[in-house]
């Protein structure tokens, strides 16, 4: 039984009273200081307060008293804040190991995992969620979600209308329904969306809603009123994220400025002979241009696993240039990697993404769009690795990432909420892909998306080949590759090699005139 301390401290906790939880865990401490569970209340009271680093020290106090469940999950959880997916991993696989006994503790081993890019790993500890809390929604989203990333579209759809049973409003889940397959004139969610969005709770509500329409409505061929929701629920995001393209321009220019006329450019067309032996093999791009369908292809392969959607180079580059904004991305940041060491870099990368590498396989995949921004650092940290850059139409590119919701506060993709700022990023994605080919000739192949779904065989050789790769034919059947797929691709790639996504920019001509225009101007072709 609980003492009066410890139900004190808890008390307080649920209700924010963080000062009171701390004196409470503290009593509970000085009484008990061989027992964990003051130990524990206190580094949750601290991390409620932001202050992680000081949580930490104190739940992995907790847990060396005993390994209870609980505090194992909760320390898990804050080692992926601090960006330590290495101890976290084996901590939220201990937390499962140990018995947790209520369904917080198996949702919290479950996020940890997500976070951790194990979506197969997360079902059971969301299934022992649910089972024990089954009214709660956001247990069920979970466990939703992990199976619509899982290829469990049916067992996904039923979780999702369970919520909706209970919470008729819950935009999240309307637009996880609209996204999890193709609707048609038969089985569709309009009318509902419609009643949802007459009551949106709040402006991310409505966000989430009109792109569902958005999405549905083009999936009918309704293309007029699809843009109508898209048009509405981007230029409100743009407004509310105070965007300005001049802040992804910034960046270009500190990265054009370092590799193509700075201190880095003397290195132009030649390798740098230190760094890892490893090869990792990184696919880049533009999002929406291909990336997941060539992760499958390229994970088929017996000699490769794909590792996700890492942010390890990224963090990398930050940690080691300790630029003291708290934006991973910024000018800032990009102007120092002349004093990053190219070995060190390489290090801090590995280490961080052998985490996400559980199959024990020769070569992995990382598969985040925007490492084109960090091409240079990889060829210098990194000199066995291989680049692919997908290409796609570029009025095809700009459509699909307008129509997209991506993660809606994240600075990589604030470009998107209006056409011609996702034209302007598309131009300087073009000329700094013509950078990275003068700074390190074919170290990237360049490959086409069209040219891809024409091909297939062709391209897929020419692409096992630039990574180093024997020929397979089980990389032609990429879409029977049961891995998890997190990312809005995850229905397509499960099918074969179709064209459906090509050309889908001119139903939407008019909309898209002005960046047609604007790119043929500068001398990039449209068609």
């Amino acid at each position: 039984m609980a003492s009066r301390a410890e139900q004190d401290a808890r008390q307080a906790l649920a209700g924010g009273d963080l000062a009171g939880a701390a004196a409470a865990a503290k009593r509970l401490v000085e009484h008990a200081p061989d027992r964990g569970e003051g130990y524990f209340l206190l580094g949750m009271a601290l991390a409620e307060g932001g202050h992680v680093g000081k949580a930490i020290s104190l739940i992995e106090a907790a847990a060396e008293r005993g390994g209870d469940a609980e505090h194992l999950a909760q320390l898990a959880k804050l080692l992926v804040l601090a960006r330590r997916d290495g101890e976290a991993a084996v901590t939220a696989r201990r937390a499962m190991a140990a018995g947790p006994r209520d369904p917080l503790t198996f949702d919290t081993i479950g996020c940890v995992l997500v976070r951790l890019g194990d979506h197969g790993g997360s079902l059971a500890p969301f299934e022992q969620a649910v089972a024990g809390e089954p009214d709660n929604g956001e247990y069920r989203y979970n466990l939703a979600a992990a199976s619509a990333f899982t290829g469990k579209v049916a067992q996904a759809r039923v979780h999702y209308e369970t919520i909706l049973a209970r919470d008729p409003g819950n935009a999240r889940v309307h637009y996880a329904l609209a996204i999890l397959s193709r609707q048609s004139a038969e089985a569709n969610h309009i009318e509902r969306l419609e009643t949802a969005l007459g009551s949106a709770r709040s402006p991310g509500d409505a966000l989430r809603l009109r792109y569902a329409l958005a999405k549905e409505l083009e999936d009918l061929g309704r293309t007029t009123d699809s843009l109508h929701h898209l048009s509405t629920a981007n230029d409100a995001q743009k407004a509310a994220l105070g965007y300005d393209f001049a802040q992804d321009s910034a960046i270009f220019d500190a990265i054009e400025a370092l590799f193509g006329e700075g201190p880095l450019q003397a290195e132009a067309g030649r390798p740098i002979g230190s760094g890892s032996d490893e090869a990792p093999i990184f696919i880049v791009g533009m999002p929406r241009t291909g990336t997941t369908l060539v992760d499958r292809i390229l994970s088929s392969h017996p000699q490769v696993e794909a590792a996700g959607e890492l942010q390890a180079m990224p963090l990398a580059v930050k940690k080691l240039a300790g630029t003291p904004s708290r934006r991973v991305l910024d000018p800032e940041t990009m102007a120092a990697g002349n004093t990053l060491d190219p070995a060190a870099l390489g290090e801090a990368y590995l280490a961080q993404a052998r985490v996400h590498c559980r199959q024990g396989k020769p070569r992995f995949t990382d598969k985040l769009p925007a490492n084109f921004l960090y091409i240079g650092h990889i060829l210098r940290a990194l000199p066995h690795a291989r680049v692919v850059c997908l290409r796609r139409n570029p009025l095809d590119t700009i459509w699909s990432n307008y129509k997209n919701l991506f993660a809606s506060q994240s600075a990589y993709y604030a470009y998107s909420y209006d056409l011609m700022d996702t034209a302007r990023y598309y131009a300087r994605f073009d000329r700094l892909m013509a950078l990275w080919e003068k700074y390190r000739p074919g170290a990237v192949l360049q490959l086409s998306y069209e040219g891809l779904v024409a091909d297939q065989e062709g391209q897929t050789r020419r692409l096992l080949a630039h990574c180093g790769l024997e020929w397979d034919p089980v990389c032609l059947a990429f879409h029977e590759n049961r891995a998890a797929v997190a990312t809005p691709s995850a229905a397509q790639v499960r099918r074969p090699i179709n064209s459906d996504g090509i050309g889908k920019w001119r139903a939407y001509a008019a909309a898209l005139e002005p960046a047609r225009r604007w790119l043929e101007e500068r001398g990039i072709a449209t068609e």
